[in-house]
């Protein structure tokens, strides 16, 4: 009776990983709250020399300011290689829309972005890993080496190439410019080739003796199994490409097709007595609003899609 009564005590260790925890998870959500409470204050009290925990007044001036600068269309995009069927490299087909309210068409950029590089990182990726895991072919090897340093990159390393490529595909000053780039995303194709070879080989061999062709064995046995890494691999490509400033820094020059880290940046590197808070506070809070509902919507893939995508032998 004793040994059980000890056993249901919490331990010291036990005592000091939970308040550990909660310090973290106070000091990580702490910004969080501060930026999102900002966003609803005055500039006077956001300016105050005293930190005011809780707005004594709630105000939305500065979702207004931010919403009522400036218009632009709904939506306006060159249709990727469209100067192939106008015959010159100067005449784009392009699609607009009704005029709104600029934010909007910054917000409408920046999920677009992120939701396509996301979809499209997830296609390339898991078909490249699944190749490098369980095909094999001359170069294999000395292709997931490649794979792997360029991971090592900067990029300020793909720089000029970067922009001579979008040049030279008509794409420069486009969303696509931004999305192209990002889909070969080597560590991607890294994580679902290390999940690929957790696939067992008897499985699809299985699938081969029964009449199964490469798509119908790829899309209803390799991609099932394949969940919880995607699910990783959205979170990892969207949140990089939600955050991504410097491909559209470089490639974009149109206000109209600026995205939401260009929008934050410039607000913060206005004048120090001019530039507003309140307006940063507020963009801020835009922009980390979808990685959030990302983050919970798939949260719980995670761990398991690491842990099972992790480095093996």
């Amino acid at each position: 009776m004793e040994n059980n009564k000890k056993s249901k005590r919490p331990s010291i260790y036990r005592i000091i990983s939970v308040i550990v925890i909660v310090i973290l998870a106070v000091l990580f959500t702490f910004p969080l709250y501060w930026i999102i409470t900002g966003s609803f204050k005055t500039n006077a009290a956001i300016n105050s020399t005293t930190p005011i925990w809780w707005p004594d007044e709630w105000t939305l001036a500065n979702y207004q300011k931010l919403f009522s600068r400036q218009n632009a269309p709904l939506f306006q995009f060159n249709i990727p290689f469209s100067s192939l069927f106008t015959g010159s490299r100067d005449l784009k087909l392009t699609l607009v829309g009704p005029s709104v309210p600029a934010a909007i068409r910054w917000m409408i950029n920046t999920v677009f972005m992120a939701v396509m590089s996301m979809i499209l990182t997830c296609i390339t990726a898991s078909m490249a890993g699944y190749a490098l895991a369980k095909k094999r072919f001359v170069g294999g090897r000395l292709l997931f080496t490649l794979i792997v340093c360029a991971m090592a990159l900067p990029k300020q390393v793909i720089l000029i190439p970067l922009l001579r490529e979008m040049s030279n595909l008509n794409l420069y000053n486009t969303i696509w410019a931004v999305i192209f780039p990002i889909v070969g995303w080597p560590f991607g194709v890294f994580l679902m080739k290390q999940f690929s070879e957790g696939i067992p080989t008897e499985m699809l061999e299985a699938a081969r003796i029964d009449g199964a062709g490469e798509f119908y064995t790829f899309n209803k046995i390799v991609l099932p199994i394949m969940k919880p890494a995607l699910a990783v691999q959205a979170i990892f490509s969207f949140v990089a490409s939600w955050n991504n400033y410097f491909i559209p820094a470089l490639v974009l020059d149109s206000a109209d097709k600026k995205t939401l880290p260009i929008l934050i940046a410039q607000l913060r590197s206005a004048d120090f007595l001019k530039f507003d808070m309140g307006k940063v506070y507020m963009m801020v809070a835009i922009a980390i609003l979808p990685v959030i509902i990302v983050y919970l919507l798939l949260s719980k893939f995670i761990v398991r899609g690491v842990a099972l995508g992790g480095v093996k032998g």
